[in-house]
């Protein structure tokens, strides 16, 4: 089912104070035509924000926000505090006040094995029945999310007051850092006074785009993603928070609700109010389920946009969370699930080189074998000469090694205090000045931290690395040619040039050690298979140019229809034509230019073409989908590439991100936030496969 575009006139929320638009975009203005037009934009952004579900057009809202600039301009006695154009930030603070609260926020006592979570059980039911109430207790899981923790106050449904936990009694105001982040509603969607706590967090994909852009600035890169939320948290300037991603979502009401009896009714309850609450909460009836909701978060949790480090349990009755009570630090009617440790300590052994397809040569650190979210550790992630500096790393030291996202381990500190002692141990990690692999001289381009293997040798590693991604889905799609194969081929060297891939013989691979008649068939088949699915953007994709990505490939390949009709133009007339394509830019144009104008890569495409290999790129005239423009996100029911193929085969384009020109967003499970938000924005209708599904057949969904 589509999405609604933002152009509709309703939404799922309707209750919101709206603004007519012929007062609000008049000459004159008054104070309640700008306070309703306030509330008005707080429900856009609660829609779009909170709902993901926007009403209105993008370009309205410009007209509407700029009324509003407007107005709080020319009537600065006006402007309210909960007013949108405090999501920018505002003047920097000279420190934070302090905020004492009446009811402290208390700390959770934790659990790391089934074991424990059986005494708990076993400690409330007898907290229950040693009070009379034989009714057996339902549990609420919920993830605990690895944040900080906050304090928010509304007051007749306006946002007033935002705190960090502090000592539980006293935490800092830091109101106007809050205001900036876009999920936290500055309007509630009724007029009531709520205390609500919860966490706020730096979603994944944001906490890597912003360790990206400070580690291309020289800067520092912050360890984890609640690391860089304390730390923007802490900002006294509020514009550099409203440039940070955070994200809010709220779990627990402080104080009583006349009519709601139970913790799943409050955060129903929240959740009416138009504030952000996780949405799979799951209420469980007995040990038995807990157990295994337990491991089921196991897997669960590394599918979330969001660094989870367990689960928080709570007693759902809120009578019987009454009898259970509290102890000095905690309540008896809570805990938290710990997940196994996500960060380790252990002895940095070695570092060695890693050489990737664009010849940037990486260190590696091989570890003392660590446990780490129930894995096993023993190498990780340096990424540049630069951070082994800053880190001021030795090998022989004890290192703080951490799973990055869950997923990739990476050390984020050095234990510096374990050196005591055992200087003579330590050696230095000076960056290398030759390649690994084919001893050439690394060079490191302008703008650049890396090291970078030019490839004049040619360098095996950087042909190994190559030939996968040339034969990749997105690029090739030539299947069959594991890691193994590739190394075993370019060590025989009957494959000494991407190009050579089309020359290979059954002769050169039945050479090869335990590889069968059978397989020597299926290779290349594959091969041929390839070549004969050949576009020309498939195959500047596949070339691996600096840059140059399949989308970027697609926009060379709309002008330059063969891959004759390329190598045919100057590539300076090709760099001028490029440059002139929106967002094409300088730098990708000019490193197509420099791929075409060096004798290298003209030798090589030559071969290609003298081997057979010469793509055209289809324009297809008919089709149910000609002229429309697909971006997918999340995954589907088969792999993207298929479905890139037959839209392609039905007349449409594939892209891989959202603009004004897209025509659809096809949305699977677990979908980027960046493209949805981009659909929203430019108004792109979101569809499902099943939608997708539809319009292949020529339907309407």
């Amino acid at each position: 089912m589509s999405a609604k575009k933002k152009g509709a006139t309703k939404s799922g929320a309707t209750d919101a104070p709206v603004a007519t638009t012929a007062s609000l975009f008049g000459d004159e203005g008054n104070r309640d035509e700008y306070l309703a037009l306030v509330a008005e934009l707080l429900e856009h952004d609660r829609r779009y924000y909170v709902d993901n579900n926007p009403s209105i057009a993008d370009v309205e809202y410009d007209q509407k926000k700029k009324r509003l600039d407007a107005l709080e301009a020319a009537h600065p006695d006006w402007v309210v505090a909960h007013s949108p154009s405090k999501r920018v930030g505002h003047t920097p603070l000279s420190g934070f006040a302090k905020v004492e609260r009446a009811v402290a926020m208390l700390s959770l006592d934790n659990t790391y094995s089934a074991e424990d979570l059986t005494d708990f059980y076993s400690r409330v039911m007898r907290g229950l029945q040693g009070a009379g109430d034989k009714r057996v207790p339902e549990l609420v899981v919920e993830p605990k999310i690895d944040g900080i923790g906050i304090e928010l106050t509304y007051k007749a449904g306006v946002f007033v007051l935002g705190a960090t936990r502090g000592d539980g009694l006293i935490g800092e105001d830091v109101t106007q850092n809050l205001r900036t982040v876009k999920n936290l509603p500055m309007m509630l969607k009724e007029k009531v006074d709520l205390l609500v706590r919860g966490e706020v967090y730096m979603p994944r994909d944001g906490f890597d785009k912003l360790n990206a852009e400070r580690l291309s600035a020289g800067e520092e890169p912050f360890k984890n993603p609640r690391n860089a939320t304390g730390g923007t948290l802490k900002q006294l300037d509020s514009r550099i928070v409203a440039k940070r991603p955070l994200r809010v979502l709220l779990y627990e009401v402080v104080g009583e609700v006349p009519g709601i009896a139970t913790h799943s009714g409050l955060l129903d309850y929240l959740r009416r109010l138009g504030l952000p609450v996780y949405p799979d909460t799951k209420t469980v009836g007995s040990l038995d389920a807990l157990l295994a909701d337990t491991k089921v978060w196991q897997d669960k949790r590394m599918s979330l946009p969001f660094d989870v480090d367990g689960l928080v349990l709570k007693v759902n009755d809120l009578s019987q969370r009454e009898v259970l009570g509290f102890t000095a630090r905690a309540p008896r009617w809570a805990i938290a699930y710990k997940f196994p440790a996500q960060q380790g300590t252990t002895k940095l052994l070695d570092v060695e080189l890693g050489v990737g397809r664009t010849g940037v040569v990486t260190p590696v650190a091989v570890l003392a074998p660590v446990e780490l979210a129930g894995t096993t550790v023993s190498r990780a992630s340096m990424h540049n000469w630069d951070q082994i500096a800053r880190l001021g790393v030795m090998v022989g030291d004890f290192v703080l090694v951490e799973k990055a996202g869950e997923i990739i381990p990476q050390i984020v500190a050095v234990v510096k205090e374990r050196r005591v002692g055992r200087e003579s141990e330590l050696r230095a990690i000076p960056p290398p000045s030759h390649c690994p692999e084919c001893g050439d001289v690394l060079i490191k381009r302008p703008g650049e931290v890396a090291l970078r293997c030019p490839n004049t040798k040619p360098c095996p590693r950087q042909l190994r690395e190559a030939i996968t991604f040339f034969c990749n889905r997105d690029a090739m799609n030539i299947s069959g040619l594991g890691d193994k194969l590739v190394e075993a081929l370019v060590s025989a060297r009957h494959i000494r040039d991407l190009a050579d891939l089309f020359s290979l013989t059954k002769a050169q691979l039945l050479s090869l050690p335990r590889l069968g008649e059978k397989s020597a068939d299926n290779v290349l088949f594959a091969i041929a298979s390839g070549r004969a699915e050949a576009t020309l953007s498939r195959f500047l994709t596949a070339l691996g140019i600096h840059g140059i990505g399949w989308v970027w490939a697609q926009k060379i390949a709309e002008q330059y229809l063969s891959l004759e009709q390329l190598l045919r133009t100057p590539p300076d007339a090709v760099y001028r034509l490029l440059v002139g394509i929106h967002g094409f830019g300088e730098e990708r144009a000019g490193a197509v230019r420099d791929y075409l104008s060096d004798p290298q890569s003209q030798a090589l495409l030559r071969k290609f073409v003298s081997l057979g290999l010469s793509p055209t790129e289809p324009v297809a005239s008919t089709g149910p989908l000609l002229g429309k423009t697909f971006c997918i996100t999340g995954t589907l029911s088969k792999p993207r590439g298929d479905f890139q193929k037959r839209i392609e085969s039905a007349g449409g384009k594939f892209t891989s991100s959202v603009t004004k020109k897209t025509s659809y967003l096809i949305v699977g499970a677990e979908p980027g936030e960046d493209k949805r938000a981009a659909a929203i924005k430019n108004s792109v209708p979101i569809l499902d496969e099943a939608a997708l599904e539809a319009l292949l057949r020529g339907e309407t969904p």
